[in-house]
């Protein structure tokens, strides 16, 4: 019999209690009016909450839900950051629930005429919106966040069946062509606010890619064995794959702008993802990607990316 000593149940219950109420607060200190990104503090709290408790997240997100609702760009571009920045950092319970929702973000016609830089700043809002939308909706497809999916030789992408990649690797065209017309400047990232979002942005994209180019050379490797219909479906998706490589190629030129202006910032952003960027940027499909981006598409293309 275990005898370790257990609280009573009035203290459990007070402790979730009060990480309830402290993750109210912290929700609502997070989607202030002031003019500055998130606070650290207040995010590092939603975390815990998320991480270190079983209690609902449905409260919450109510919360963050109902600050999208405000006119203000500050408070609805300061709520989609913090639901994002639970999206990477939260377990996946928080993620789960949010695509569980019939709707998640309804902001496609959003716009602060309140002030000169709400009219440039709802238009990223908009954009940054539709990308947590198709984020959230993969997760729903797919059953993971493929941001978080184990990568390499033995990772998910690399083992997946060719039926199961048919049916993934659209999945990660879609939400990787959303986080990409996102489009943005290093001229506009202008305030913390939007900052903070990129930095987000970045972040995904790096994993996002690496999952879609470890798919990819998987699609490769198993096209001689498939069948015609899911060999056309398969140089359907691998054109583009080159297309989007491309793109991806100008997103990280923003990145490395924002490298040589804000070092720390970009760093912190960077931990535990360098070797991420390494393997996206030297990786063979992204080598392949370049060789044939002019060249016409056919099925010898195919195999000459295989080799």
């Amino acid at each position: 019999r275990d005898w370790t000593p257990q609280p009573p149940p009035s203290c459990s219950a007070e402790y979730d209690a009060s990480m309830g109420i402290s993750a109210s607060k912290a929700a609502l200190g997070a989607t202030t009016d002031e003019p500055t990104e998130p606070e650290p503090k207040h995010l590092a709290d939603l975390t815990q909450y998320i991480n270190e408790t079983n209690m609902s997240v449905v409260h919450l997100a109510n919360i963050l839900s109902e600050k999208t609702r405000s006119n203000s760009w500050v408070v609805v571009f300061k709520a989609l950051i913090t639901v994002h920045h639970l999206m990477v950092y939260g377990k996946e319970r928080f993620i789960r629930h949010l695509a569980s929702r019939n709707s998640l973000f309804t902001l496609h016609n959003f716009l602060d005429k309140s002030v000169t830089e709400g009219y440039t700043m709802s238009a990223f809002i908009r954009r940054y919106s539709r990308y947590l939308n198709e984020k959230s909706l993969a997760y729903r497809l797919i059953a993971s966040d493929i941001t978080k999916v184990k990568r390499g030789t033995d990772g998910v992408m690399r083992a997946m069946n060719t039926k199961d990649l048919l049916n993934t690797l659209p999945v990660i065209q879609t939400q990787l062509d959303a986080l990409l017309n996102f489009n943005v400047r290093p001229d506009e990232l202008t305030n913390g606010i939007i900052h903070a979002a990129f930095m987000l942005l970045f972040k995904d994209s790096l994993r996002l890619f690496a999952a879609y180019n470890e798919g990819i050379l998987n699609l490769l490797d198993k096209y001689f064995d498939m069948r015609k219909n899911q060999c056309r479906e398969s140089l359907d998706i691998y054109i583009k794959f080159l297309g989007r490589t491309t793109k991806f190629a100008q997103f990280l030129k923003v990145a490395e702008v924002q490298k040589s202006t804000s070092i720390q910032e970009f760093s912190k952003s960077m931990q535990g993802a360098g070797d991420v960027a390494q393997a996206v940027v030297r990786s063979p499909g992204m080598r392949a990607a370049r060789v044939q981006s002019s060249a016409p598409h056919t099925n010898k293309d195919v195999v000459s990316a295989e080799n």
